[in-house]
C-alpha cells in the first residue's frame, strides 16, 4: 500500500447504553484500538466496565463555543477508573477521550511512548490549550516496540478525528516539492522514516482578501477557515465589527500571536482557524463581512461559487 495515497477505513461505533449523547466506543475493524468517549456526567458507566481497569491514554477535554481553543488535559496510566477519579478536581474538563487496545495488550511502555508523543504533537499543532506541565517521560523503547506504538498512535488519530477532536490534525498547508526535494536526496531508509512521518496530504486551495491596510490568506478545510500566518489585519474597527472582534485581537495581542508592523497594520503569527469565513475576513477587515464573497482564490473566484 503507498502510505501517501489516503485509503478508505471502516470505523464501528458502539453505543453501549444506547444513547448517542452518552457513552460512544470507536474501533477500526482492521486494529487492536478502541476508543471511548465518555462525557463527564457519564462518567459512572464507564467506571463499570471492565476497560475501566486497563492501562490506557486518555484525553480531557473542555467544550468552548467562543473564539478560545479548548482546553486539553493529556495522560496515561495502569489504571484508568482510579487515574480519572483522581482528576475530579479538575473542573475544566467536560468530557474524556480514553484509548486502550481491544485484546488488552497495551503495556505501560506503550502507554508512556504515546503519552509523550501525544502532548509534544498537539503542542505543535496547536488547536488546543494543553493543561499539561510537562511533556510526559519518554522511555526507553526497542525498535520494535516503537515501530507497535506509531501504528497505534495513526489510528488514534483517526479514531480522534471521526469523534470530533482533531487534536493532531494540522492547520499548515503542506509544501509538497520542498518534501519531494527531501525525498530524492535521501537515502531509502530514511526516505521511508520521512513518509512515515510526513505524510503528503491535499493541497487546498489559498484564497486572499486584500484591502487597505490589511492583506490576508487563508483556506478553507473541514474545520473551517484557515487564516495563516504573516496575513496583515487591519488595526482599526468600524462601529459595525462584531463585539467578538475586540475580545479576540486582545487575546492574540496578549499572547504574541498578533504583532504590529505600524500604526495601521497587525501580522498574525500563528495560524488561527475561524468556525466560518466570515469569522476570519470580520477580524482582518475590522468590519462585518461576508467571507464567503471577500475571500477570491487567485483566478479571482469566490469562496461561494468555489465550495457552495
Amino acid at each position: 500500500m503507498n502510505p501517501l495515497i489516503p485509503s478508505a477505513k471502516t470505523i464501528q461505533i458502539y453505543l453501549p447504553k444506547g444513547n448517542p449523547r452518552g457513552l460512544r466506543l470507536a474501533e477500526m475493524t482492521t486494529r487492536t484500538v478502541r476508543l471511548i468517549e465518555i462525557p463527564r456526567i457519564h462518567i459512572d458507566d464507564f467506571f463499570a466496565m471492565p476497560e475501566a481497569n486497563q492501562v490506557g491514554l486518555y484525553f480531557l477535554v473542555s467544550d468552548t463555543d467562543s473564539i478560545d481553543k479548548p482546553l486539553l488535559y493529556i495522560g496515561q496510566t495502569g489504571d484508568l477508573k482510579r487515574r480519572l477519579n483522581q482528576h475530579h478536581e479538575k473542573d475544566f474538563w467536560t468530557r474524556a477521550f480514553v484509548m486502550l487496545s481491544t485484546n488488552n495488550s497495551m503495556t505501560q511502555t506503550h502507554a508512556l511512548y504515546m503519552e509523550h508523543k501525544a502532548i509534544a504533537t498537539a503542542i505543535k499543532i496547536g488547536r488546543y490549550e494543553i493543561k499539561n506541565g510537562n511533556t510526559g517521560n519518554r522511555p526507553h523503547t526497542p525498535d520494535p516496540l516503537k515501530a507497535d506504538c506509531e501504528e497505534l498512535f495513526y489510528t488514534l488519530d483517526v479514531l480522534l478525528s471521526t469523534l470530533g477532536q482533531p487534536i493532531f490534525e494540522s492547520l499548515a498547508i503542506h509544501d509538497h516539492n520542498a518534501y519531494k526535494n527531501k525525498i530524492t536526496t535521501s537515502t531509502l531508509a530514511k526516505a521511508e522514516r520521512e513518509i512515515e512521518a510526513f505524510p503528503i496530504e491535499p493541497t487546498p486551495i489559498v484564497f486572499y482578501y486584500k484591502i487597505k491596510d490589511a492583506n490576508a490568506e487563508g483556506y478553507y478545510d473541514d474545520d473551517g477557515f484557515v487564516l495563516l500566518a504573516g496575513s496583515l489585519i487591519r488595526q482599526a474597527q468600524t462601529p459595525s465589527a462584531p463585539p467578538f472582534v475586540t475580545k479576540l485581537k486582545e487575546s492574540l495581542l496578549s499572547s504574541g500571536k498578533l504583532i504590529a508592523v505600524n500604526d495601521k497594520s497587525y501580522r498574525l503569527t500563528e495560524n488561527q482557524l475561524f468556525k466560518t469565513p466570515s469569522g476570519a475576513s470580520v477580524l482582518v477587515s475590522g468590519r462585518s463581512t461576508n467571507g464567503w464573497i471577500e475571500w477570491k482564490n487567485e483566478a479571482g473566484q469566490t469562496l461561494d461559487s468555489i465550495y457552495r
